[in-house]
């Protein structure tokens, strides 16, 4: 398995995100919409950070259940309920990733969103990896 991770030159030099990823592999697997949920089903975190935290930490869980890490991500989608309020928190916000998932950043886009099933929730991060 591999992913060429391709930000072309012409383009705004990426800040916490890969432009392009191509992947190579056998395995696909596609990442449910995680939220701040603990095992109990209750949404944890009063901030965007701590939300953040937590959905990336499920989402890994996920991923890791299924026989992958973290530089496997070839996309992920981050819907917020407040794209400002994420803007304001961005650099915590790539801190948190890179001590959970490294430097290895996969094609994202960030969405905004009215609201999330748990209402609430203020972030929740989907995704797809590629696996040997």
């Amino acid at each position: 398995m591999s992913l060429e991770r391709i930000n072309p030159a012409e383009l705004s030099p990426p800040t916490g995100f890969s432009h392009a990823v191509a992947a190579t592999g056998s395995r696909l697997v596609f990442l449910a919409g995680q939220t701040a949920l603990d095992t109990s089903g209750t949404v944890v975190g009063g901030t965007l950070p701590e939300q953040f935290e937590c959905a990336l930490a499920n989402l890994l869980a996920a991923l890791a259940a299924a026989g992958g890490a973290p530089a496997d991500l070839a996309r992920v989608t981050v819907y917020a309920t407040d794209v400002a309020a994420y803007r304001t928190h961005a650099a915590e916000l790539g801190r948190v990733w890179r001590r959970l998932a490294g430097r290895d950043y996969p094609a994202m886009a960030l969405v905004g969103v009215v609201r999330l099933w748990d209402e609430e929730a203020l972030v929740e991060l989907d995704g797809v990896a590629v696996l040997p």
